[in-house]
């Protein structure tokens, strides 16, 4: 059976309940698609893909049915302004909270806003340039005095919160690991930079987990928010910007001159400017400590395939890794001498998925593919830790969230997930050598390393 069946059957049964063909409905048309996957059709090398699968438009589904089986009337909750607690603190409701790095720096964030004067914005007319958010996270010092930066901006996590119909007072979105502004760690050196690709209309915070990890191990990671693609972009200000219909196949080619435009606006740090259109304050010691030799990226869902495309565009991205997201596109079928990671959920491998073997035959440099049992779709993402923390205020019930989860201990999986990312690109970017990516390890008896 082939992934896009599988999807669809696991979609099919989650959407039966009260909501029913309502429900079915909603897994494809509902916006935002925060857990959109993409599949081909059946047959071996067809590359035309069906409509992108929406995971947590289901998963909304099953909250609002479990809502109208116990009276709820979801739409009629007031919407407080500004319910999501501040930074650093969760004194009231339930505040999921992300598992701390495990390198050995502490963690700086910051946000750009950055315009290309190049191109329109492609999804609505009368922004005459394209105009971007993206948050960097970096190995940091002096941390003290600088706040813990939230999961989301404030007028983005009212968004994100309204949009799960989340009762008011009952849930907060987490604190970060980041500290707002700190000064870049000297002793981390020349960074190596990894761009993240998060999922169709998804929030660049989804890959939070992973970015602050990487970057507690001394790389800058600079997470992209595709604007008026994504569900919610909050810019300086604040202005919330939101998104629009857009065709799949036009928005990779909108994702990948974003990554190319986001890596010359790194050159341009590298060389001692700061290109923040607002005048921003980089953090200290970061302009020109940039390592633009070592450039990697790594998307989840639909992340994949924009790294794939990315690549393909801008040779300066050395290396990329694709996190359970199956892969369509013009650039599917192009050949790749770079190193490439296919990390698949307990379902997903070449052999279920056409799209992975047809683009395996033409990766021509280094590569891999790694399966991680227990897992499902969005435990790639930030819901590992959301729904099992905090499922029950998003209106999951324990047995929504194992199907959307999967039975790995959440801790256990973002533990894998973040060891196994770091070793790849730390091996692939030349950084230092390990021995998980030479096979099989009996500390990860969970992770199959597939030939």
């Amino acid at each position: 059976m082939s992934v896009s069946r599988i999807v669809r059957s696991r979609l099919l049964v989650r959407a039966a309940g009260t909501l029913g063909a309502v429900a079915i409905g909603l897994g494809a048309t509902v916006a935002p698609a925060s857990a959109s996957t993409p599949h081909h059709g059946d047959g071996p090398g067809n590359s035309v893909p069906d409509a992108p699968v929406d995971d947590t438009a289901v998963a909304k589904a099953q909250a609002a049915a479990n809502a109208a089986a116990n009276g709820g009337h979801l739409e009629t909750r007031a919407l407080p302004k500004s319910r999501a607690a501040p930074a650093g603190q969760g004194d009231w409701g339930v505040t999921p909270v992300i598992p701390a790095p495990t390198g050995p720096y502490q963690v700086g964030t910051v946000n750009l806003h950055l315009v290309d004067p190049t191109r329109y914005d492609p999804w609505v007319p009368t922004h005459p340039r394209r105009e971007l958010m993206v948050q960097l996270w970096y190995p940091a010092t002096a941390t003290s005095g600088h706040a813990l930066a939230p999961w989301l901006q404030s007028e983005a996590a009212d968004s994100f919160l309204h949009d799960w119909n989340v009762w008011p007072g009952s849930m907060n979105v987490p604190s970060t690991a980041g500290h707002l502004g700190a000064p870049v760690d000297p002793k981390a050196g020349k960074l190596p930079v990894l761009l993240y690709s998060t999922g169709l209309h998804s929030d660049r915070s989804q890959g939070t987990a992973l970015a602050e990890d990487m970057a507690s191990r001394g790389y800058l990671v600079v997470m992209l928010d595709s604007t008026h693609e994504a569900d919610e972009v909050q810019f300086p200000g604040p202005r919330l910007e939101t998104d629009t219909p857009a065709s799949s196949k036009y928005t990779l080619t909108v994702r990948a001159a974003d990554a190319k435009f986001v890596v010359n606006e790194l050159a341009l740090i590298a060389g001692g400017k700061d290109p923040d259109v607002d005048g921003a304050a980089l953090p200290a010691g970061l302009s020109g400590n940039v390592d633009m030799s070592r450039i990697g990226m790594f998307g989840w869902s639909y992340g994949g395939p924009t790294v794939l495309d990315s690549m393909t565009l801008d040779p300066r991205i050395a290396a990329g890794a694709d996190l359970d997201g199956e892969l369509y596109g013009p650039q599917d079928a192009t050949n790749l001498n770079r190193p490439f990671l296919l990390f698949g959920a307990s379902y997903h491998d070449r052999k279920e998925d056409s799209s992975w073997a047809s683009v395996w035959s033409h990766l021509t440099g280094p590569r891999y593919e790694l399966k991680l049992a227990g897992t499902e779709h969005l435990s790639f993402s930030d819901y590992e830790t959301l729904f099992s923390q905090a499922g029950g205020q998003m209106g999951l019930t324990p047995s929504q969230v194992q199907q959307d989860l999967g039975t790995l201990d959440p801790n256990r999986a973002i533990y894998i997930m973040r060891t196994y990312l770091a070793a790849y690109f730390d091996t692939v970017l030349h950084i230092k050598t390990n021995s998980l990516m030479s096979g099989p390890s009996k500390s990860f008896p969970e992770v199959s390393f597939i030939r």
